[in-house]
């Protein structure tokens, strides 16, 4: 692949001085960070260890936690480097590795939570047909095609913007992104903008577009249903609600930053919004399916008395 790229580094303009209190803000991040890893790591352990956690619902939610480490690797390794860093820079390769990473989990993030809400849509509006409809090898199918689109896709949107001349090399963010790497661009960006807006279409508009349909159709039935109906719809479909409009409330602040001028908003909001996409879900993700989730408190709280239990005899 040949690079016409001009540059061999970017700036990342949106650090500041932080003097002193950059060890402090070191630590800080250094214990989400580790925050994260053990939260997902260990729901992803108890659903794959307990068979009575071996159900649809449970094989998506461990898709989910596996987007959140990926996408989590894929921010704070190199945010830890840089808060420490005097001088901001980060070498092509590794911005545009970075571009594909944060890309790929937030579309992942999507495609998933779609293919959740078709679960949940499934499991309410067809309660009886929902074991021969939701069977083991259409679970793998709907996690391959969830995850293996959204990296063909990228992938190719991906080496787009690699393939571009670059006249500027100053990114007014504290990570790689791919809108904000196509600004710099003097080469002719209408292929990338085109395949840009297909992107958008296919893995944000129609899930989002699909999540609504799922859950009008399951409200649908709720209001039609019996109470029983109602409370098991209330139990397992909050959750998956909470961390939609979560991850959209970050999706939509983050088109913002990157389509309007927002140099009026002070320097530490546009940095928090800008890092709350990547941050917000790997954070409440497994403390919010952790509690909400019966099942899995259960399998917490059980695994916790035994282990007591031993250390006590």
């Amino acid at each position: 692949m040949k690079n016409s790229t001009q540059v061999s580094y970017f700036i990342l303009a949106a650090y500041f001085d932080t003097n002193n209190f950059k060890y402090l803000l070191f630590m800080i991040i250094v214990i989400l960070y580790a925050f994260i890893m053990c939260g997902n790591v260990l729901l992803i352990v108890v659903i794959c260890c307990n068979r009575s956690l071996h159900e649809p619902m449970y094989m998506f939610l461990v898709s989910l936690f596996v987007n959140e480490l990926y996408g989590s690797t894929g921010l704070f390794p190199l945010l830890l480097v840089q808060i420490l860093s005097d001088v901001h820079t980060v070498s092509v390769p590794l911005c545009f590795l970075q571009v594909f990473c944060v890309h790929t989990y937030g579309s992942v993030e999507f495609t998933n939570l779609a293919v959740m809400s078709y679960d949940r849509y499934t499991a309410i509006c067809f309660p009886l047909q929902y074991s021969t409809l939701m069977t083991v090898k259409k679970v793998a199918l709907l996690v391959a095609a969830a995850w293996l689109t959204v990296f063909l896709l990228m992938g190719i949107m991906t080496y787009l913007s690699f393939s571009l001349q670059f006249c500027g090399n100053v990114i007014d963010k504290v990570y790689c992104a791919n809108y904000s790497l196509v600004k710099l661009s003097c080469s002719d960006t209408k292929v990338n903008n085109i395949f840009g807006l297909i992107v958008t279409a296919f893995i944000i508009c129609a899930p989002v577009i699909f999540i609504l349909y799922s859950y009008m159709r399951i409200l649908k039935v709720c209001y039609c249903g019996s109470k029983e109906t109602r409370q098991k719809a209330v139990s397992t479909c909050t959750p998956h609600l909470v961390s939609l409009i979560n991850f959209s409330v970050g999706a939509f602040s983050e088109v913002l930053q990157s389509r309007f001028d927002m140099s009026r908003v002070p320097n530490m909001l546009r940095i928090f919004l800008s890092l709350y996409l990547l941050m917000s879900q790997p954070l409440f993700n497994p403390v919010l399916y952790g509690l909400k989730m019966s099942k899995i408190r259960n399998v917490c709280k059980s695994l916790i008395s035994v282990k007591i239990i031993k250390i006590v005899n």
